[in-house]
């Protein structure tokens, strides 16, 4: 469910697009008002409509999602206030310029950051954050929780790479990214999920 939970802000950029997808001029309209209302150039390109409404829409459903979070458990995770610092960077930055570069380009600055900090808490400040989250589930030896938090570092490192591939390298459509950043990065994730429960099932103990 928390899974669910996570995938939220994803989830509606990823149905906004669609539902949008087909009508660029009632999108770019109502861009162009939003946009207007808070003293932007509001001149949006019929074909911009969609992913810069949906990157509205992805903006929004982060600020409430940890809305929620705050008011129903008193505090917020530091992942998630990063995640909202990056959307509306980069969100920021796409719908100021009517770029859709930088909105391709969050993704793969949060799994960076998400890596450098795994890497650097485990080399600099000699703490495994892994470890932190999982060692009340399992107990592991040294060598096995470090390689796990660099297996985490591998994987948000790849992912990373991954996403500026299917954004600019391989020149797919915008339609096809934004497909993958739901389907293909949530996709990517549960099979890494799996693999490592299937790896460490041995430890876990039993209750």
């Amino acid at each position: 469910m928390k899974f669910l939970f996570d995938l939220f802000p994803v989830i509606f950029f990823f149905a906004s697009f669609k539902i949008f997808e087909g009508q660029p001029q009632l999108a770019a309209d109502w861009v162009s008002l939003i946009l207007g209302s808070a003293g932007l150039d509001a001149a949006i390109a019929v074909k911009q409509g969609p992913i810069l409404l949906a990157t509205v829409v992805v903006i929004l459903a982060t600020a409430l999602q940890i809305a929620w979070v705050w008011l129903r458990h008193g505090k917020v995770d530091k992942m998630l206030w990063i995640s909202l610092v990056l959307v509306v960077f980069f969100g920021g930055l796409t719908l100021i310029f009517h770029d859709e570069t930088f909105i391709k380009w969050k993704p793969t600055v949060l799994y960076w950051v998400f890596a450098i900090v795994l890497l650097f808490s485990a080399t600099v400040l000699k703490k495994n954050l892994i470890r932190s989250m999982l060692e009340a589930q399992m107990q592991l030896p040294e060598l096995v929780w470090r390689r796990l938090n660099l297996a985490w570092v591998v994987f948000f490192t790849a992912l990373g790479v991954l996403n500026l591939l299917i954004a600019f390298a391989f020149n797919f459509s915008t339609e096809t990214w934004v497909s993958f950043k739901l389907f293909g990065g949530t996709g990517l994730m549960l099979v890494f999920i799996v693999a490592q429960s299937l790896f460490l099932v041995k430890y876990i103990e039993e209750k």
